[in-house]
């Protein structure tokens, strides 16, 4: 299961001999820079621990995900824009809803 989880062996030490507090805390503010993740938490039998940094997505964006050809098509026209093959078809602020 942890195999898929690690993406690179290149880790990096960001402090050693932390204690934890009375209530069994690490402050970890050295190792996240990043605002607005959550993490998944995994401890093997040798006490070792991995946190795996996660964003959420919003409710009402999350049908991309679920839809394989929207998604598809999403990464295709992405991949399309970093490469140039874009072409600017003008505003499209007229169809807007002004909600």
């Amino acid at each position: 299961m942890i195999t898929g989880i690690i993406k690179s062996q290149q880790f990096e030490i960001v402090a050693q001999g932390l204690t934890p507090d009375s209530k069994k805390r690490l402050s970890l503010s050295k190792a996240l820079a990043k605002a607005g993740v959550t993490f998944n938490i995994y401890v093997n039998k040798l006490g070792q621990i991995v946190l795996d940094p996660q964003k959420t997505v919003p409710a009402h964006e999350a049908w991309v995900f679920e839809n394989k050809q929207a998604l598809a098509s999403v990464k295709r026209g992405l991949k399309q824009a970093a490469s140039g093959k874009g072409a600017y078809l003008g505003s499209f602020a007229r169809h807007a809803a002004d909600e």
